[in-house]
C-alpha cells in the first residue's frame, strides 16, 4: 500500500502514488567526532570528520531538511555523553533534528528536546521499560520516535551489543498500541556495509502496521535503493555511510526526490 503525505508525519492511504519520501543523512558521533560503524561494531569505526557541526552543515546546505543525529557512546554507555557535540550541531543549522542514544529518562529527554532537537529516537528504553516510554508519550506529544534495531528479525539493545528473543514485528505491534506513530527500523547486519536495505523486513513492518510512518534504516547505498523503498511504502530513509563515500549524492539525491509528485 501506498500513502499520501498529511500534516506533521500523519499519513493516510492514497490510490496508487506516494506523494512524500523523505531522505535523512544520519551524523553518528563517537568520542566527539563524526564516525561511521560497520554493522555496528564499535571495533570496526571509520572516522569521517573531527567536527559533526560542520558536517550537519554541509548536509544543510546540500537541501537536507532533517538529520538523524545519534550519541553511540550514550547507546552503549546508557546516558548522554556527546552532549556537547549535538549542542553545537542544535546551535550551528536550522533543519530538524532527531537526536538518539542513551536517553533511558523523561530528564534527558526534556533536556535534548529544551536544546533545540525536534524529536527524540528511543531504542533500549523503548523495549525494557514501557512505563518510561508511556512517559514521555505524554509529555512530549508528537516528539517521540521508537527505534528498532535488528540482527536476524531479532530486536537488540544497548548499543546493539544484546540481542533479545523479541521478533521485531512483535516489539512494533505492541508499541503501536501506546501511540507511537513513527518508528524507525535499522537493520544490523546492513548497516554501514554499503549492501542495500533489508526490503523484506521493511516490506513486513509496513504491512503490519500500515498506519504508521516506517524510516528505513541500513544499507541505503543507491538512490535506487531509496526509490524501492519509496514503492514499498515507506515514509523515509536514512543514509549514512554512502553519503560520507560518495556512493550517494546527497544533493542530486534530494534534488531528484523534490521533482517526484508531492
Amino acid at each position: 500500500m501506498t500513502w499520501c503525505r498529511l500534516e506533521g508525519w500523519n499519513r493516510s492511504p492514497c490510490r496508487g502514488m506516494l506523494y512524500y519520501m523523505e531522505l535523512i543523512p544520519a551524523i553518528d558521533i563517537r568520542g566527539g567526532r563524526g564516525v561511521r560503524l560497520y554493522q555496528g561494531d564499535y571495533d570496526r569505526e571509520t572516522i569521517f570528520a573531527d567536527d559533526p557541526a560542520e558536517v550537519a552543515a554541509r548536509f544543510q546546505d546540500a537541501g537536507a531538511t532533517r538529520l538523524h543525529v545519534v550519541d553511540l557512546d550514550g547507546a552503549r554507555e546508557g546516558w548522554p555523553v556527546n552532549g556537547d557535540a549535538i549542542t553545537r550541531i542544535l546551535q550551528t543549522v536550522t533543519v530538524l533534528i532527531e537526536v538518539g542514544g542513551g536517553l533511558r529518562n523523561v530528564s534527558d529527554v526534556e533536556a535534548t528536546l529544551s536544546a533545540g532537537a525536534d524529536a527524540v529516537v528511543l531504542g533500549t528504553a523503548a523495549v525494557k521499560d514501557r512505563d518510561f516510554l508511556a512517559q514521555a508519550l505524554g509529555k512530549f506529544p508528537g516528539q517521540i520516535i521508537v527505534g528498532i534495531d535488528a540482527r536476524d528479525g531479532l530486536v537488540a539493545v544497548e548499543g546493539w551489543r544484546q540481542t533479545s528473543q523479541m521478533y521485531f514485528v512483535e516489539l512494533a505491534q505492541e508499541i503501536a498500541k501506546m501511540g507511537i506513530e513513527r518508528f524507525i527500523y535499522t537493520d544490523i547486519l546492513s548497516d554501514g556495509t554499503l549492501d542495500e536495505p533489508n526490503f523484506t523486513a521493511i516490506a513486513e513492518l509496513i504491512d503490519f502496521l500500515p498506519t504508521a510512518e516506517i524510516i528505513a534504516s541500513g544499507g541505503v547505498s543507491r538512490f535506487d535503493h531509496i526509490m524501492r523503498l519509496r514503492d514499498l511504502g515507506a515514509s523515509g530513509a536514512i543514509v549514512g555511510r554512502a553519503v560520507y563515500t560518495g556512493d550517494i549524492d546527497l544533493k542530486q539525491a534530494l534534488s531528484e526526490l523534490a521533482k517526484l509528485p508531492s
